[in-house]
C-alpha cells in the first residue's frame, strides 16, 4: 500500500467534534422556532373566534339598522346561545348591553377564560364602525393587529 491508499481509508465519516457542532446548532434554531410557533397557532386561535364572531356582528348591524338601538342578547340579535356558537378554542359568542360582542376562548389560547370584546359604534350613512380590544388579561402578542391598543 501507498501513502495516499492510506490517507483515503483514514478520512471516512464525520468527527466527534463536526458532530457535536451540527447538534448544538439544532439545538439552538428548536429553541428559537419552538416558541414562536407556540404564539403562531395561539393567534391563529383567536382569529378563529373572530372569524365566529362575524355572524353576531351581521345581526348586531342588521338590528341596528332596523331598530335604530344596540341588541343586548343574542336573541334580540338573531343568534343562537352563546355557548352554541363555538369552535375548538372558543367557548362562546355572546352579545351584551349596547350591541358589544363578547368572544370568550378555552384554555387553548391561555390559561383562563380570556376574552376579546367587538364594540359597535354608529358611523356615517347607517353603517357600524367595530372596535376590538381584548380583554380579561389577554395577553396582547396573540391579538390580530386591529385589536392591539
Amino acid at each position: 500500500m501507498n501513502r495516499r491508499s492510506i490517507a483515503r481509508n483514514v478520512q471516512k465519516g464525520f468527527t466527534l467534534i463536526e458532530l457535536m457542532i451540527v447538534v448544538a446548532i439544532i439545538g439552538i434554531l428548536a429553541a428559537v422556532a419552538l416558541p414562536a410557533y407556540q404564539d403562531y397557532t395561539k393567534r391563529a386561535r383567536v382569529s378563529e373566534g373572530l372569524g365566529l364572531a362575524a355572524a353576531a356582528k351581521a345581526g348586531v348591524g342588521e338590528y341596528f339598522a332596523s331598530k335604530s338601538e344596540w341588541p343586548d342578547d343574542n336573541t334580540k340579535a338573531g343568534l343562537p346561545a352563546a355557548a352554541s356558537i363555538a369552535g375548538n378554542a372558543v367557548s362562546g359568542v355572546e352579545v351584551g348591553t349596547g350591541g358589544v360582542i363578547t368572544i370568550t376562548y378555552t384554555s387553548l389560547v391561555d390559561t383562563g377564560s380570556k376574552t376579546v370584546t367587538l364594540t359597535p359604534s354608529s358611523a356615517s350613512a347607517g353603517s357600524v364602525k367595530w372596535t376590538c380590544r381584548g380583554g380579561n388579561s389577554m395577553p396582547t402578542k396573540y391579538l390580530p393587529s386591529e385589536c392591539r391598543p
